[in-house]
């Protein structure tokens, strides 16, 4: 099969031949239809967080079970998928206190350079990415990184429920557990945070205060939920919602990954406010807040992967695309071949996407 591999940092990504064994026990091979190129697999092209090369990239995805292994009873061939990689083992103490996502299993969530799935004709060991590696036309994955869907929701948008979709939203939902009338400012509108804005609608946030730079990010932002509006270059960002809410929000999401702007998600809170950290700030950064902030019972927060509980969560995120409470359908900025994603990922870079996938031949 063909896959895309990464060799080194700030290095394109090269189209392999690569193959995978068959399904251990409980192990499930999925043929890829579509996979979505998310920031965070830049970061690691870039080498902003550091993984074993060379790798086949890619978390983002949905396909169909080809095969299953001997112990799997959750799904069966011809059924369609949706990956995740918070993948868990749950038995362990975080996954039976319901806090899957942070699992410690290490014999099924694998850490980086534990993976023996890919194989190629090299010496070198080619590496497994987040224990999923979805630029490739096959998958072989373990059942509890995997979710079932509806046959009737679309392939392409189901994949971006696997990251960006569940990352924004629950971070909303899960891990800010925002309350019907609060408010909200969402500083970044790609699709994480175009996730956090429509999760916030969901919610039934009161205000919800999209902030970008792009315009037509904002005028997007306001058909998926976004009352107010602020581009940074009109000036002092904290300033601006503090002016605009009478003192500040009641949460702040911050899904840019940058020193600056987690330092503005924090400034821009109201006495008792929550900052949720989304964005990966680069390995090593530190950021700096005023220890007076926390006299005022202001609070800053990580959140990984929306704290989800995909078994459950993904199925109703399905539920609300079909029910049109979801809206997906902007989100794909641009249709790809596996031969064009270095040509997708710099167009990322440069700010003329909001999500690009790969589809797959079926």
């Amino acid at each position: 099969m063909k896959a895309a591999v990464l060799y080194e940092v700030n290095k394109p990504l090269v189209i392999e031949d690569v193959s995978l064994p068959k399904p251990g026990p409980r192990e499930v091979l999925i043929r890829t239809s579509v996979a979505g190129l998310c920031h965070s697999d830049l970061h690691f092209m870039e080498g902003l967080y550091p993984h074993p090369l060379p790798a086949v990239l890619g978390h983002e995805s949905a396909g169909v079970v080809e095969q299953v292994g001997s112990d799997v009873t959750y799904v069966k061939p011809g059924d369609h998928v949706v990956t995740c990689l918070s993948v868990f083992c749950g038995t362990c103490d975080n996954c039976t206190t319901g806090r899957t996502v942070l699992c410690t299993d290490t014999t099924v969530k694998l850490l980086p350079g534990a993976s023996n799935r890919m194989q190629w004709n090299r010496q070198e060991k080619l590496h497994q990415f987040l224990n999923l590696s979805s630029f490739a036309e096959q998958m072989l994955v373990h059942e509890n990184a995997i979710v079932k869907i509806r046959k009737e929701m679309p392939l392409d948008l189901a994949a971006l429920i696997g990251c960006g979709v569940i990352t924004g939203y629950g971070a909303v939902v899960n891990t800010a557990k925002v309350t019907a009338g609060e408010t909200v400012a969402v500083i970044g509108c790609g699709g994480v945070g175009m996730a956090a804005i429509n999760g916030a609608q969901i919610a039934g946030a009161g205000r919800i205060i999209a902030i970008d730079t792009n315009p037509a990010k904002l005028q997007l932002a306001t058909k998926l939920g976004a009352t107010d509006i602020i581009n940074p270059a009109d000036g002092d960002v904290v300033k601006q919602v503090r002016d605009l809410t009478n003192g500040g929000v009641h949460h702040s999401f911050e899904v840019l990954g940058r020193k600056e702007t987690a330092e503005q998600a924090f400034g821009m809170l109201a006495s008792g406010g929550t900052a949720t950290i989304v964005g990966m700030i680069p390995f090593g950064q530190k950021i700096e807040l005023h220890g007076f902030d926390f006299l005022r019972e202001r609070r800053i927060q990580g959140s990984s992967m929306g704290s989800n509980h995909f078994r459950v969560d993904m199925p109703r995120l399905v539920d609300f695309y079909l029910r049109g409470r979801l809206h997906l359908e902007d989100w794909i900025s641009a249709k790809l071949k596996l031969s064009e994603i270095n040509e997708g990922f710099a167009n990322m870079k440069a700010g003329k996407t909001l999500r690009s996938v790969i589809v797959f031949d079926s």
